[in-house]
């Protein structure tokens, strides 16, 4: 493996692409530590331990799979959050908006028009997103000491009313440039690095948090035989350990998984030539949505305990049900809250699959290219067919989907470790972080192979 890696930096081109990545990489980590003006970290980061179990777990799934700090006010604090939220804006508005829908299908110009509507949609989301961020964690004041997240100096400006709007605009629009900023860099990596870059920013957030997570553990742990009915013991970390290994491969065994349809191309002569007639397989992946329906269902999952603790907050027989609605949803211990966890990630699994992949439009090009599944028409047929397949194999996709998603919880609540240590053993993080690798090492072997090299994984 020293000897394949020593390899990419004898090829110039690729080594010029990797070291360029790690640069961008760097910047992108240099700026998570620039805090905002006016903000004291240290009180945000008190504040941040403050508040509700619930929130501080809802803002620890979004910090991952958006590659965000919402713990800290920085520059790069949204991450590259809204981004991702425009991107799937107008992903569901293209199936649904027929001009969208129409620029699809224009090819490389049309794809281009759309990338240029995300960065819009991104900057409105940023100003959106920085505003309200910037109101809960500094001019809100939610337990009684939010204005306490200032310094010393902004709060005396505060104080005598000469804090204008002013300062709350050029805020917003510091966070809401980190956020483009970060953007750039993705779409830099893309032209002139390797790999996806809005993935790979992601993914440098995910392991950044992997060496506090571990000293947190390591820190609470006693390295004893002491049972696991009492804090972290030897016989917790042996398991941990297994079931990290256990769970990596998994993923990986499911992510890579295929359904391959075989193909046959039709004969056709030209002169004295018969081209075509030859067999191959259509990749069908198992995990066809990938992440987003954890990230669907994570989302909309967080909003109704907050919306029915709002209306419980008062007194009487309707504040009681509304109170009691928040606690059990809010609860991720609680059966409730699970199946309806699972319920939400199987529907959004079908529903992502339905967006992206389309069995009529393949039957066609498979019909106007002359290929066919044998055994089925062209057509009617293998579209029918097409659709079963895939609808068998979502039904095994959403489950591990849904299992992967209820096992940093099922780590967390039984086993009393972290929230952010249990994150890592399923869950969006582990996804992201084992897809993006993957992709990573293709586009390796991708510039190996083309110059007659060994694959990293051969």
């Amino acid at each position: 493996m020293l000897e394949k890696l020593r390899l990419i930096f004898t090829i110039p081109e690729l080594r010029n692409k990797v070291l360029f990545t790690l640069a961008l990489l760097a910047v992108y980590r240099i700026g998570w530590q620039i805090p905002l003006p006016m903000i004291d970290q240290e009180a945000v980061s008190e504040f941040a331990k403050n508040m509700s179990g619930d929130l501080t777990k809802f803002l620890a799934k979004v910090s991952v799979f958006s590659g965000s700090q919402l713990n800290q006010a920085t520059i790069f604090g949204l991450g590259i959050m809204p981004y991702i939220s425009a991107s799937i804006i107008l992903q569901l508005m293209g199936t649904v908006y027929k001009p969208l829908e129409e620029l699809k299908k224009e090819g490389e110009a049309g794809r281009k028009k759309i990338n240029e509507y995300t960065r819009y949609l991104t900057v409105v989301l940023c100003l959106i997103q920085s505003a309200g961020y910037l109101w809960f964690v500094i001019m809100a004041d939610p337990t009684g000491t939010g204005a306490q997240n200032m310094t010393n100096e902004a709060f005396e400006v505060a104080s005598t009313g000469k804090l204008t709007l002013g300062w709350q605009f050029t805020a917003i629009l510091i966070m809401t440039s980190g956020s483009v900023f970060l953007m750039w860099l993705g779409e830099q990596i893309d032209e002139y690095g390797i790999g996806n870059g809005i993935s790979l920013l992601i993914m440098a957030g995910i392991v950044a948090m992997m060496p506090s997570a571990l000293m947190s553990l390591l820190n609470n742990a006693t390295f004893e035989l002491n049972g696991f009915n009492s804090g972290i013991g030897l016989e917790k970390i042996i398991m941990l350990v297994m079931m990290f290994v256990g769970v990596v491969v998994g993923v990986v065994f499911v992510t890579l998984g295929q359904r391959r349809i075989p193909t046959q191309s039709a004969k056709h002569v030209r002169g004295r030539r018969v081209y075509g007639g030859t067999r191959q397989y259509m990749p069908l992946r198992v995990n066809q949505a990938g992440v987003m329906p954890i990230i669907f269902a994570q989302s909309l999952l967080m909003i109704p305990p907050f919306i029915f603790s709002y209306l419980g907050g008062g007194t009487g027989f309707f504040s009681g049900i509304m109170g009691g609605l928040g606690n059990l949803l809010g609860d991720p211990t609680s059966m409730v809250y699970n199946l309806i966890y699972i319920a939400m990630i199987y529907f959004f699994c079908y529903f992502w699959t339905a967006i992206t992949f389309n069995p009529k439009e393949i039957s066609d090009n498979m019909k106007d290219n002359g290929t066919f599944i044998p055994g089925y028409r062209p057509g009617r047929r293998t579209e029918d067919y097409l659709e079963k397949v895939i609808e068998r194999i979502t039904y095994v996709g959403a489950g591990f989907l849904a299992l992967i998603a209820v096992v940093p919880t099922i780590i967390s609540e039984l086993l009393g470790v972290d929230y952010m240590v249990a994150s890592f053993y399923g869950g969006t993080g582990l996804l992201i972080a084992v897809s993006v690798a993957f992709d990573l090492v293709q586009k390796i072997d991708s510039h190996l192979v083309m110059r007659n090299h060994a694959g990293l994984l051969e």
